[in-house]
């Protein structure tokens, strides 16, 4: 056997219709795609649903967008710090404990109200009104990165 030799098999090739060949033949005239409308013509473009209005004219533009790289925190005031005794360090692990702080994530520290314990607070991020207060009141601050 040589390579001239080799035939696809017997049934699995089939001739393509030629259609629109004369009225004579099986698919002349019309060529099997009946009569009028759009699509017996030559193209119904992308997206086209017979004239209803279109899904990407239906549905509403979005305005702006969302930032992929937002770090969101969740926030507590300094005044909610009063809770602790004076001298403690406070994580958020602490704050979870005792209910100041709902989520996971990082934590920031907001200045509103006022702070008359002494207090090491840790935190990923403190307002400046909330640096003043706790300072003020004998405290430090350390950043979590």
């Amino acid at each position: 056997m040589q390579l001239h030799h080799l035939r696809p098999a017997k049934g699995s090739k089939k001739r393509k219709i030629r259609v629109g060949r004369g009225e004579a033949g099986r698919r002349g005239k019309t060529a099997g795609r009946g009569t009028k409308g759009l699509k017996a013509r030559s193209k119904v473009r992308q997206g086209f649903e017979g004239g209803q209005t279109p899904l990407q004219r239906r549905i509403p533009k979005l305005k702006g967008f969302k930032n992929p790289n937002r770090v969101e925190y969740t926030v507590v005031n300094v005044e909610r710090l009063s809770k602790f005794t004076d001298g403690t360090t406070v994580t958020p692990g602490d704050l979870r404990d005792a209910g100041l702080v709902k989520q996971r994530g990082r934590v920031k520290v907001l200045g509103q109200g006022d702070l008359d314990v002494a207090l090491t607070v840790k935190a990923h991020a403190f307002s400046g009104g909330a640096v003043d207060k706790i300072t003020a009141a004998g405290g430090s601050i350390e950043l979590i990165e």
